[in-house]
């Protein structure tokens, strides 16, 4: 199994930053992709931005110029550092990942629990 941890959401205001953090650990053989969703109330969740392991990014376009994610392969940890936020931002943001947990296995899905992101305006 595979365990994802977020932290550094919280309460901002409109214009701010903050940055998230995402930490993977347990029976990792390899990861492909990373990545950070998001999930406002009453609404679908959605791709804020993912990275693969050759790093080729994907992202929203409501976050483009304002998000940038990062990736450290060595360590399994992602970051998301967020500017200019706004109150569209608001929502549970998820980390995930698709992981591989020993040789030969087919990668798998993995969730972390989320963060809350609120801006106020």
């Amino acid at each position: 199994q595979v365990q994802l941890v977020e932290s550094g959401g919280g309460l901002v205001q409109a214009g701010g930053s903050l940055r998230l953090f995402c930490a993977a650990s347990g029976s990792i053989f390899s990861i492909d992709a990373m990545g950070w969703y998001r999930q406002a109330p009453g609404k679908q969740r959605e791709l804020v931005e993912t990275v693969t392991s050759g790093g080729r990014t994907n992202y929203a376009d409501s976050v483009k110029g304002r998000f940038t994610i990062s990736r450290n392969s060595t360590n399994n940890t992602l970051y998301l550092p967020m500017h200019s936020l706004n109150a569209e931002d608001s929502a549970v943001y998820y980390c995930n990942c698709y992981a591989v947990t020993r040789p030969g296995a087919a990668s798998a899905c993995y969730w972390g629990q989320g963060t809350q992101v609120i801006v106020s305006s």
